[in-house]
């Protein structure tokens, strides 16, 4: 029996949430395909836990050149597991990959293959949803955009799956088809565990899988060198039908898994109970986080009478109507690049961003009153130490204007459209700012992306607490990091 060396069964493989370039990149980026790290096919085949079945029937959906399925068989073949055979199926759009995959499938001559050509979206949802009768699947499935109206959306809607990437798309598909009791294994991009366009996708899977496992990578782009990586991804180990426990959460920096650490958690540290949102919480650590140990951190932003919106001026729509510079009829137009840590800069001389928009019946309904507010950045770079940057929006930093413009790329903080206190926007900055909310953030939220949604869904200090915090800081300048940790730290005390 040939035994494959599966450092080279990862040449050029496909289906990761990362946007790597090989060759005949054009046709894997319309696919959705990219690399799969040959370490990584291992240790995603080492997560399957032992089983007394006789007979395995394997599924690999967009299995590329079959690095996947041939890192779980090079674990049969070699005693991982007791199965008496194995049966495996694979299905793969490309035909190029198909002819690898069929060469590589081939070499195992104790396991009766299948491999299926076509699209596994439109296989899978041509007759409804069905077990399929897979005790294992492994994924690595392609990652890209499902457009609302496209064939793919419409299939999927069609059986009861609603959502908005080919990941989650492939993944739901393969819970489906799974039998009970089936392991479903997948490496995939962490954006699944918060944010309401992912919220049916995360309904579908708790509602007939129990998570198992889940590894995360501490670093973006070090598992997958030379690439370029939007966002953390995650390996997840599902059981169809399963009885929902503790969670085992491991980590390592890259794929080389030195330094792999692992714990276990009850599930209610995972997705928090009571919460219809159903957030995937990632802890890495068994100790509770400054979030969680806080008593005086509970409230909601309804709670505090305060809301959180998306900068409404979306520039490209009013291009005619901005200005590189403050002039008259212009108000200020604030932009990220226009927010620091300390306070907001206005305005900015060769920016590239325009500085001001024009005041008119057209711009005037999305507007914001001058006033203070507190604002957080939309978007962070890959690995900028923070996730979560706060600025305090200072009337006085505008001069005469009595109004302001918000462009979209800012979350902005305020009450019914209008202003809060200094106090108050000074206390939600400096929290917003501590070490202890860039941790809690992190645990839900997998790629440089903070949507309002979060922010929202976010338990904050009472009003009052937060008023201290802006107070204490109005007095003390510029702050440090430790000191504002230690401030948070105080509240309870």
């Amino acid at each position: 029996m040939l035994q494959l060396n599966l450092a080279d069964t990862t040449h050029q493989e496909k289906a990761s949430p990362i946007t790597g370039k090989p060759k005949a990149r054009t046709c894997k980026a319309k696919l959705g395909q990219f690399m799969t790290p040959a370490t990584v096919a291992r240790f995603m085949a080492s997560l399957f836990p032992p089983s007394p079945l006789h007979t395995c029937r394997l599924l690999d959906a967009g299995a590329g050149m079959g690095a996947l399925s041939c890192a779980f068989l090079h674990r049969w073949v070699t005693g991982g597991f007791g199965f008496a055979a194995v049966e495996a199926t694979a299905c793969e759009v490309d035909d190029h990959l198909r002819d690898h995959l069929a060469r590589r499938l081939a070499r195992y001559s104790r396991v009766t293959s299948r491999i299926i050509p076509g699209d596994y979206i439109h296989l899978a949802t041509a007759h409804g949803l069905r077990n399929q009768g897979y005790t294992h699947v492994i994924l690595n499935p392609p990652y890209k955009k499902i457009s609302s109206q496209s064939a793919h959306r419409l299939a999927l809607r069609r059986v009861g799956i609603e959502t908005v990437n080919l990941y989650s798309a492939f993944v739901a598909l393969a819970v489906a088809e799974a039998a009970p009791g089936g392991q479903i294994v997948a490496i995939i991009p962490r954006s699944f565990c918060n944010g309401p366009y992912y919220r049916p996708f995360r309904d579908f899977i708790l509602a007939r899988a129990a998570i198992r496992q889940m590894h995360l990578f501490a670093s973006r782009n070090k598992p997958f060198k030379g690439d370029q990586v939007l966002q953390e991804t995650i390996i997840i180990r599902l059981e169809r039908g399963g009885q929902q426990g503790p969670v085992t959460v491991s980590s390592s920096t890259d794929d080389s898994f030195a330094d792999f650490v692992t714990h276990d958690h009850p599930f209610e540290r995972i997705v928090f109970p009571h919460t219809p949102e159903q957030l995937i919480h990632v802890p890495t650590t068994p100790e509770k986080t400054t979030i969680e140990r806080l008593g005086a951190v509970g409230d909601s932003l309804a709670d505090l009478g305060i809301r959180v919106s998306t900068g409404p001026v979306v520039d490209f729509r009013l291009k005619a109507r901005l200005r590189p510079m403050p002039e008259a009829g212009a108000v200020p137009l604030i932009y990220p690049s226009h927010l620091r840590m300390t306070g907001t800069v206005w305005p900015i001389a060769g920016l590239k961003k325009p500085n001001a928009i024009m005041h008119n019946a057209e711009t005037g309904r999305w507007l914001y009153p001058n006033g203070f507010y507190c604002a957080v950045r939309r978007f962070s770079s890959k690995e900028e130490k923070r996730r979560v940057v706060a600025s305090v929006i200072d009337p006085a930093a505008f001069g005469h204007h009595s109004v302001l413009g918000f462009e979209n790329h800012i979350n902005l903080f305020h009450q019914n459209k209008h202003g809060l206190s200094e106090a108050l926007a000074h206390g939600l900055a400096l929290f917003l700012n501590t070490t202890a909310v860039d941790e809690q953030f992190r645990r839900f939220n997998g790629h440089t992306q903070v949507n309002a949604t979060d922010l929202r869904l976010m338990q904050y200090p009472s009003r009052k607490a937060l008023a201290q915090l802006g107070t204490w800081a109005m007095g003390q300048g510029t702050l440090t990091q430790d000191q504002m940790d230690a401030k948070l730290e105080a509240l309870d005390q």
